[in-house]
């Protein structure tokens, strides 16, 4: 082996300086192969190095056919490449050089400069590839901050989104946008809410079928790995679609789809999770815009009945007219916030007691505002009519007439209504589809005030009886909603109209009015018991002395 002269010395030094002065291991590598082949008057040559599992892969390769960058590179294989020398590179081996087979006196003329260099590279190596690994680790880490910090932008969007709309197409664009794909597909549905979806490219005829099936997949699932067998990876395929990422909350269920990136680059492992990290967070934010979405109707709800209570409170007589020789008492209590029973007791129009008095009950129909609003049309038009229509009869007809023409064909009342002289006791009443009323004699007999006619408000040229009746002295006048018959007990029996017989017969005649009405409330009660209340209870109940 040749002795290492002055000359040799002088190029060792200089690779060992160019070597050691970069950290570029390709730049490192070709200056070592260079060196090598023209030393040894080589024309083909390779070299491999460890990867970071360990493994002898090629990393540099002239003139050499069968050998690829990463392939593995071990003596079978350089064999085959037409490697006719093997040296490796350290101790243990960080790296192996491969030559074609140099001349054997050129050989062992440079033995003893290419051990030394192979020496001299295997730390240069070592340390290019402690380098090139921590930039790898530092450029992974600094796209792991920056995925995070995308992902806590979108978080702050999503929360800034009021509608589910709004979270679908932020969601949207955000992947289609990250890996440029021009096929997508968000579709997110909760219960008692219609679903969201925002297609681009993709659609498909039921999204919301698939549930069961979507409940077994994971986080990130690529469409090439479906069972072939299986209908949704069939329909998938076909809609060429590449990522499955299910939408999954407490309440929310749903999917993304995405289509292939340009030039039929790949979904990193990396990315895939950067998009499921999105998809759970936009999970969330779906779930979060329907509750909102839910709690502004249940505020608005709460306000319409709230608003309805007031303009239903304020329709009740705040005190009831004191005819003089009579009681006069009332009773409402709704079965909601806002019931659909009214009642009212209306003196003559020219405000006198001694004139005709007007009484009436009704059950509007429907609940909430409009059922309020319908009330207070009734209300309106029977004070402005009253004691400007010849007759009872007249009254009834021309508000029915005012309903139907101004109020939906749903909109309509029962009612039950009565005028009558204060002076003499006598009067009229008309029944307009409306439970019956009573009149209580004061020696206990009972005639029951029948229906004589449809609803007010329902049909149109449809006519009404106008039936006498007459209060004496003892009597008793009640008008009630159906509340009051059909209350339930625990095992759904009625309270039933005999009862409201038998309670008005036990007050007895001398009873006041207040105190008759009172009793009729407090045995529908007991009657009752725990059962809750289903219907409005609504009486009214006018006494001769």
């Amino acid at each position: 082996m040749a002795a290492l002269d002055t000359s040799r010395l002088e190029a060792l030094l200089e690779s060992a300086e160019l070597l050691h002065g970069s950290l570029h291991l390709d730049e490192l590598l070709r200056h070592l192969l260079r060196t090598v082949m023209g030393r040894l008057l080589v024309t083909r040559a390779c070299i491999g190095v460890t990867d970071a599992e360990g493994e002898m892969r090629v990393a540099l390769a002239r003139g050499v056919s069968g050998l690829a960058v990463g392939q593995p590179l071990d003596a079978h294989a350089a064999e085959a490449a037409g490697m006719g020398l093997l040296l490796p590179i350290g101790f243990p081996p960080i790296g192996l050089l491969g030559l074609a087979a140099p001349a054997a006196a050129r050989l062992e003329e440079e033995r003893s400069f290419i051990n030394a260099l192979l020496g001299i590279a295997s730390s240069a190596i070592a340390n290019a590839s402690a380098h090139s690994e921590a930039e790898r680790l530092a450029a992974a880490l600094s796209q792991r901050v920056q995925e995070l910090r995308t992902v806590l932008e979108m978080v702050q969007g999503f929360a800034a989104a009021q509608e589910p709309e709004d979270v679908a197409q932020l969601l949207a664009l955000s992947l289609a946008g990250r890996w440029a794909v021009s096929r997508s597909l968000v579709v997110a549905w909760m219960q008692g809410h219609a679903m969201v979806q925002r297609p681009r490219g993709i659609s498909l005829d039921d999204p919301r079928s698939w549930e069961p099936w979507l409940a077994g997949l994971h986080e990130v699932v690529s469409v090439a790995d479906l069972p072939v067998d299986d209908e949704p990876g069939r329909v998938l395929r076909a809609q060429n679609a590449i990522l499955l990422l299910p939408i999954r909350s407490a309440a929310v269920r749903g999917f993304v789809l995405l289509g292939p990136r340009p030039a039929g680059l790949e979904f990193p492992e990396a990315s895939r999770e950067f998009a499921a990290a999105l998809v759970a967070q936009a999970a969330v934010a779906f779930e979060n815009a329907w509750r909102l979405r839910e709690t502004l109707a249940r505020r608005r709800v709460e306000q319409e009945l709230a608003l309805a209570a007031s303009i239903q409170q304020g329709l009740f007589p705040s005190a009831l007219p004191a005819w003089p020789g009579y009681e006069l008492a009332a009773f409402n209590r709704p079965a909601s916030q806002v019931g659909g029973d009214y009642y009212d007791a209306i003196p003559a129009a020219d405000g006198s007691l001694a004139g005709p008095c007007l009484l009436c009950v009704a059950d509007v129909s429907g609940k909430g505002l409009p059922a309020s609003l319908l009330m207070s049309t009734i209300q309106a038009t029977l004070r402005a009519l009253h004691g400007r229509t010849p007759s009872l009869l007249d009254l009834v007809e021309e508000t029915n007439a005012l309903l139907f023409a101004t109020t939906p064909g749903n909109k309509y009342a029962t009612a039950i209504l009565a005028r009558i002289d204060p002076a003499s006791g006598i009067g009229s009443y008309v029944n307009a589809g409306h439970t019956r009323g009573l009149l209580v004699r004061a020696g206990g007999a009972v005639e029951a005030l029948e229906p004589c006619g449809p609803p007010i408000g329902l049909l149109r040229g449809i006519g009404w009886d106008e039936k006498r009746i007459e209060l004496g002295p003892g009597d008793r006048l009640a008008l009630f909603s159906d509340g009051v018959t059909e209350a339930w007990n625990v095992a759904e029996d009625e309270f039933g109209e005999e009862r409201v017989m038998d309670t008005l017969r036990s007050a007895g005649p001398a009873s006041a009015a207040e105190l008759a009405v009172a009793r009729v409330v407090a045995a529908i009660d007991a009657f009752a018991g725990p059962a809750p209340q289903h219907d409005d209870i609504t009486i009214m109940l006018l006494a001769r002395r």
